[in-house]
């Protein structure tokens, strides 16, 4: 979705430094709340992903509906909301939970801070063609998605490794694809698209073979309550705020601040560990996406 940033009012300093706060760091532990969740025993797609997405959803959108009065979509907007959902949700999110199962939540989060480099080379496809500065990021950032690959543990996960393949290309084309849909408002569009996105990873989840054997345990279910609440709902709407009210390139910056929070809460709490090869491939996709954004902003 294409938002202007709103110039009639600079916003207080504290209250962009309080969502960037919020977006780096409760999105960065989203991926220890969803390797903690998997760990109690909770079903990856219909529960970790789908229905903590459908319940988030579901309020904001009766938040919106009876406090702010907003219109429902229309039947076009909720076909959009659907595409959206499935390529955002159902193949981003739902695939980065399954990752989980096999893969480090540090090194999850590294594979998908390369969004910005697969969605600056669709953009690339669609005619945004990009300075020489945005390809070097994309090449930099290539190369280390290629190291993290090939030349990290992540290599002896032949799933975790094509899920988080698929991940971010399914997020990045989502997010190009969606510029100029006809859409409701902001706020609405992440309701509809996590109820529509819910719904789908809750079919897909039953139609692989996922049934409850048993209630999750008491940690898995605050696992799920924290990623719905915050991860959902609170860091969501401060992205959404960050986007009316600063640079692109500084609400954007999440991308190479997330993996930095993950992989630290991943060894101080859950007790991962890293070789140097997979550090450096960090770092490498780190410095792509630094370059890429540094490029955009000059441009």
């Amino acid at each position: 979705m294409a938002v202007v940033p709103d110039s009639s009012a600079a916003p207080r300093p504290g209250a962009v430094a309080l969502a960037l706060l919020l977006v780096y760091v409760v999105w960065g532990s989203t991926y220890l709340g969803i390797a903690k969740a998997l760990q109690a025993g909770v079903l990856p797609l219909t529960s970790v992903s789908g229905a903590r997405f459908i319940i988030a959803g579901s309020l904001m959108y009766a938040v919106l509906r009876l406090f702010r009065k907003m219109p429902r979509p229309t039947l076009r907007q909720w076909r959009n909301l659907t595409i959206m959902g499935f390529t955002m949700l159902l193949l981003g999110n739902g695939m980065v939970v399954l990752a989980e199962r096999d893969v480090s939540s540090g090194l999850a989060a590294t594979a998908v801070a390369s969004v910005p480099l697969w969605m600056a080379l669709f953009s690339a496809v669609r005619g945004q063609h990009a300075s020489r500065g945005e390809w070097l990021g994309i090449a930099i950032g290539f190369l280390g998605v290629v190291w993290l690959n090939a030349g990290s543990s992540l290599a002896a996960s032949p799933t975790g490794l094509i899920l988080l393949l698929v991940a971010p290309v399914g997020w990045a084309f989502g997010s190009v694809w969606v510029r100029g849909q006809d859409l409701p408002g902001p706020f609405m569009t992440a309701a509809g698209q996590m109820i529509c996105g819910g719904v789908l990873l809750v079919i897909t989840g039953l139609s692989v073979g996922e049934r409850p054997t048993a209630l999750p345990s008491l940690d898995g279910l605050l696992a799920v309550a924290y990623l719905c609440l915050f991860g959902s709902i609170v860091a969501f709407t401060a992205y959404v705020w960050l986007l009316h009210n600063v640079r692109p390139a500084l609400a954007g910056s999440y991308a190479y601040v997330n993996p930095v929070i993950a992989v630290l809460l991943g060894v101080l709490l859950n007790g991962e560990h890293f070789g140097w090869r997979d550090l450096v491939a960090m770092a490498v996709i780190l410095a792509g996406v630094l370059v890429l954004a540094l490029a955009r902003t000059r441009k």
